[in-house]
């Protein structure tokens, strides 16, 4: 099986040929062929610029522990494919994922599906065949394009919104947002945690919007590495919520509070929700490790937002000054990044991810790291930056300070495959 599986996964990564082509069409005429197996289950899409996958983890661990057979789908993936496809918590097994790529495949490549299309319907099989009652439903690009707005969504979460992707969304934050409301749906129930002044776009579209800020919000009672504490509010003052994460800094507060916001319109319980929240795991995204009494903080923060984020939450923690593993995709705001980082670094190693063709090279990286006045190493790969970046208290039983992993996900999930042991896949990966 193993091999069959292979040559199907082979097949699939060819796809990213076809590059990102907004549309609808061809998604929804390969969900037909399928027999549209994204009507056989309830869903909720998950939009924003940062933090979608937060929100979904939260949610749909929030859902699973109200009882009922949740399946969340992300991307991209860490290590292994499967993980973007989720059962009750658990990546699907490689009988049911070789049996929905082939079901997918003929009609796919009939159609010239994109690999995101792929992607999706072959999510939403493996949904239909695990008899969930719920699929948490994270966004690829956008929103009113994006191959999963084909399904039919009874709640739609818009996290935020933020300047990136503009060469297809927009330049704007007003555009951007236009976009990510195309998974909105008039009539239906939303939650956003986007800044007041682009409310009035999302609300063109008339859904039921709940706005982080205005029908509920949120207070941090407690922080540490371990997780965070928080309290929900609603306006009046009548009802909250004591909720535990581990989801870290006040950014992973607001993503928990949106998932319990969702939650909680979705019918699920107070107690379930707390439950679910206390439950969440959502690695690679500020996921502290410690291994062999060296502690590692990683973070898929890749654009300007996500360094910010990261930034406050070393702050809040009092971690800074930071050693930093770095490396990114060429075609972000990488000098941005940079500026925002570097007031948290100590110095700074730089790498590329091995299996993303987009990964910019150390060497392109050192001048912006330079011009900040950090100390600055290069290393050919994701296993040398590792053994570079680590200090000489490796082997110490007391936990060094935590050694920062950020800039892409793709790095980050090479570097955690060999942190844990689990190494990683071995394909060229754009998406």
């Amino acid at each position: 099986m193993g091999e069959v599986l292979a040559r199907h996964l082979d097949w699939l990564y060819g796809t990213q040929r076809f590059g990102v082509q907004p549309g609808l069409e061809r998604i929804e005429a390969l969900l037909s062929r399928l027999g549209n197996p994204e009507r056989r289950f309830r869903s909720v899409l998950v939009g924003g610029t940062n933090g979608k996958g937060s929100v979904s983890a939260a949610l749909a661990s929030a859902l699973q522990a109200s009882g009922q057979r949740t399946g969340i789908f992300t991307s991209p993936h860490l290590t292994h494919f499967a993980e973007r496809f989720r059962v009750d918590g658990e990546p699907v097994a490689e009988p049911e994922l070789l049996a929905a790529l082939e079901m997918v495949r003929p009609h796919a490549e009939a159609l010239e599906a994109t690999f995101f299309e792929v992607v999706t319907a072959v999510g939403c099989w493996l949904f239909a065949h695990a008899d969930v009652e719920w699929a948490v439903v994270e966004v690829g690009m956008g929103g009113r394009l994006d191959a999963t707005n084909a399904l039919s969504p009874e709640l739609s979460v818009i996290t935020n919104i933020g300047l990136d992707h503009t060469e297809v969304l927009g330049e704007t934050l007003a555009a951007i947002a236009a976009e990510k409301a195309g998974i909105l749906r008039a009539g239906q129930p939303a939650v956003t945690a986007a800044m007041p002044a682009l409310w009035p776009v999302l609300e063109q579209v008339g859904a039921d919007l709940w706005a982080l800020g205005r029908e509920f919000s949120f207070r941090v009672t407690g922080l540490s590495l371990s997780g965070t504490a928080l309290e929900l509010h609603w306006p009046d003052g009548a009802q909250m919520l004591d909720l535990q994460t581990p989801l870290l800094g006040a950014h992973g507060a607001a993503n928990a509070a949106l998932a319990a916001a969702a939650a909680l319109r979705l019918g699920v319980s107070r107690e379930a929700v707390r439950q679910g929240l206390a439950q969440t795991r959502w690695p690679g995204r500020l996921e502290y490790l410690t291994v062999q009494g060296q502690g590692w903080l990683l973070d898929g923060a890749h654009n300007p937002d996500g360094a910010q984020a990261l930034t406050d939450t070393l702050d809040a923690l009092d971690l800074r000054p930071v050693r930093l593993v770095f490396g990114a995709s060429a075609d972000k705001a990488l000098e941005e990044m940079v500026q925002i980082l570097a007031p948290a670094v100590s110095d700074v190693v730089l790498t590329q991810a091995q299996w993303s063709p987009r990964a910019a090279e150390p060497g392109t990286l050192r001048p912006l790291w330079e011009a900040q006045g950090i100390p600055v190493r290069e290393a050919a790969s994701p296993v040398q930056a590792l053994e570079l970046a680590t200090p000489a208290s490796w082997a110490a039983s007391q936990a060094a300070a935590p050694v920062v992993v950020c800039g892409s996900l793709y790095l980050v999930g090479e570097v955690r495959g060999v942190l844990l042991r689990q190494g990683a896949e071995r394909r060229e990966r754009w998406q």
